[in-house]
């Protein structure tokens, strides 16, 4: 009897929902100095794993603005990050990149 495998990108959505794996995702695509494109389709990555229609709904933002905002030339407001992180259980935060 064959051995059934996940697809890679089930596998991948199913990590995203959680908040924790989430962050830790977005977070890896910051420090490894990507491009912004980068990383605004990694966090398209996210909000796809959570559902755009139950993101937007959530959110109180289009649908439409959101595929927009998190292409690869996307450019969005840190209003609309704001509430899409928030949305998905993740919050922005600033640290020092000086060591002591």
């Amino acid at each position: 009897m064959p051995k059934h495998t996940k697809k890679y990108s089930d596998s991948l959505n199913e990590s995203l929902k959680d908040p924790k794996e989430a962050a830790v995702y977005l977070n890896a695509h910051l420090e490894e100095g990507e491009s912004d494109e980068m990383f605004l389709l990694a966090l398209r990555d996210v909000a796809r794993a959570h559902g755009f229609s139950e993101i937007a709904e959530q959110s109180s933002l289009g649908r439409e603005s959101l595929y927009k905002a998190l292409s690869e030339n996307g450019n969005p407001k840190l209003s609309t990050l704001k509430a899409l992180l928030r949305t998905m259980g993740l919050k922005i935060s600033i640290s020092s990149s000086k060591s002591a």
